[in-house]
């Protein structure tokens, strides 16, 4: 059994934070992390996998909205949508137009 003192010791603050970074770390951009493990007691092969590891997260994150997006896009119909947005909608356009006088000299 864990005491409250070994919850709280540096080692455990040190990963708390690096798993904090981790889970976050494909929302930060490569100084970002860079800046938050500078701080931390790390030997410098952890910080570059870290790092690494964030860029990895980022693109395959990237990636696999990416790809989420052209398989929904590729199920639809843009005549379809059209038919039924025209069929189902009512359209209404607003404009506003006005008159600028003209300069005088630009008109000699």
């Amino acid at each position: 059994m864990t005491s409250k003192k070994d919850k709280d010791s540096p080692l455990s603050e040190v990963i708390k934070k690096v798993v904090s970074i981790g889970v976050g770390a494909a929302f930060m951009t490569e100084d970002t992390v860079k800046n938050l493990l500078h701080d931390l007691p790390l030997p410098k092969d952890i910080v570059n996998g870290l790092i690494n590891n964030a860029k990895s997260a980022k693109e395959d994150f990237s990636n696999s909205v990416r790809e989420e997006i052209r398989q929904h896009l590729s199920k639809v119909d843009p005549k379809r949508l059209i038919e039924d947005v025209i069929e189902d909608y009512d359209i209404e356009v607003s404009a506003k137009i006005s008159f600028k006088k003209k300069n005088k000299s630009e008109n000699e």
